[in-house]
């Protein structure tokens, strides 16, 4: 008898999926997206969602259709280029950019806020005492943490849904006029800008989780835990999105009082001032600083944990490590720590695409290993020449690309390295087989 789950284990399945990603950093781009992007919000919007939603529910989906876990998505791939590449996103996920980001958030918009004369002198001494108590959580490993999430992402999720019903009913500006890149091209700046989020990376990680908490229901049958996976999925994906669009509107319509704002986090904190008042910011302060900490606490032990299995380092020191490091660098401030961010995941976030799109198709290819080693490495090469654009690297010279002046010149060689692996290396493989 196959065991089925009933439908308030699906749709709790489907929140906690939607809490892993729902940090407060998620809620920092889309208030600032929809204020650049102005009368052009919706198709920004529709790329916006595309990255930031989309990409994370298909490579969850990946992840169960290649068994559940890192090892399957890359088992085609020489071992050391695997953990090199897993390596890369939890630092990416942790302590060079998404931990450090929690404890930024949290200073803008849970603290910032009641300080007069906010300084590097404040950001410095709160970074310290919030990942010293991050790190205090991590080293327990108790389960207080789990405890504190299941009712915190209930209560930022209720807290959202309220701000998004005010701001529709109450919008506190004019749309304006679209900004800089918004106005030719507002879908693929929404696409690029759902990078950010990282959620993509982050999916390739802790998909294992949600299988496994699937499997531990007692759902053995592989169809059915891809099958509930996706149902999680969608879930979180609907929460996702309905978080995304209300904040998109509320950029959009945040002229009036967020004028001198320079960053999302800033500009959800005056937006909330103006229709709450003090007693709305001090609830909304108090449930992002924790979401903040929870994000931070996890984002801490989930890579003291696999730098533990790789190296002879401990846990605990691996923690204290990381701790350190996120305090350190958060202290170059936010909008630096995001551009920062931003060359390195216009490198890395084609190579995740890749690998995901790979999954999908690698029954149809006739050389797997080959077809692997070929894309992602023609994905990452031309994700390098959208990198370095960024950074201000004269690339004039190949502009002659599809899609180069849109940030995307990785798409269509990494399209037609997929199709050509689709035809070649066949014969090679069949001769490997024979001789194994």
């Amino acid at each position: 008898m196959k065991k089925t789950l009933k439908t308030t284990d699906i749709l709790a399945l489907g929140f906690m999926t939607f809490a892993f990603f729902l940090g407060a950093g998620n809620i920092i781009f889309p208030p600032q997206a929809g204020l650049s992007a102005g009368e052009n919000m919706l198709p920004a919007m529709f790329g916006f969602l595309s990255t930031a939603v989309g990409l994370p529910l298909i490579a969850i989906i990946a992840v169960a259709v290649a068994g559940g876990g890192w090892n399957g998505l890359t088992r085609d791939l020489p071992p050391k280029v695997a953990t090199l590449m897993a390596v890369l996103i939890f630092i990416i996920i942790g302590p060079a950019f998404a931990a450090p980001r929690t404890g930024l958030v949290a200073y803008e918009m849970a603290v910032k806020p009641f300080i007069a004369d906010a300084g590097q002198a404040s950001l410095t001494v709160f970074s310290v005492i919030f990942f010293a108590v991050a790190l205090f959580f991590a080293w327990s490993r108790g389960k207080l943490i789990d405890m504190i999430g299941k009712f915190l992402t209930p209560a930022l999720f209720a807290v959202l849904v309220v701000l998004a019903i005010a701001v529709f009913v109450n919008p506190q500006g004019e749309i304006l006029a679209a900004q800089g890149d918004y106005a030719d091209m507002a879908f693929t700046k929404g696409f690029l800008e759902g990078y950010n989020t990282m959620d993509t990376f982050a999916a390739l990680m802790f998909g294992m989780l949600i299988v496994d908490v699937i499997r531990k229901k007692g759902v053995t049958d592989e169809k059915a835990t891809c099958t509930y996976l996706i149902y999680a999925g969608v879930i979180a994906a609907a929460g996702l999105a309905f978080v995304y669009i209300s904040l998109f509107y509320l950029g959009a319509t945040s002229s009036a009082v967020a004028a001198g704002a320079d960053n999302g986090g800033a500009i959800l904190a005056v937006y909330v001032q103006a229709l709450f008042g003090p007693v709305g910011q001090m609830i909304l302060s108090t449930i992002v600083l924790l979401a903040c900490l929870t994000t931070a606490i996890g984002l801490i032990s989930a890579c003291s944990d696999y730098f533990s299995s790789l190296t002879k380092l401990s846990y605990e020191k691996w923690a204290v490590i990381l701790a350190v490091v996120c305090a350190v660098i958060a202290n170059v401030g936010l909008n630096q720590l995001i551009s920062l961010s931003i060359p390195v995941l216009f490198a890395l976030y084609p190579v995740a695409v890749a690998l995901v799109a790979l999954t999908f198709v690698r029954k149809w290819m006739p050389n797997p290993r080959a077809a692997y080693r070929i894309v992602l490495l023609v994905s990452f090469i031309f994700s390098l020449i959208d990198a370095a654009k960024f950074m201000g690297i004269d690339m004039s010279a190949l502009n002659v690309l599809p899609l180069f002046d849109f940030g995307m010149a990785w798409v269509l060689p990494t399209f037609a390295a997929l199709v050509i692996s689709r035809f070649v290396g066949g014969e090679a493989e069949q001769q490997n087989v024979q001789t194994a």
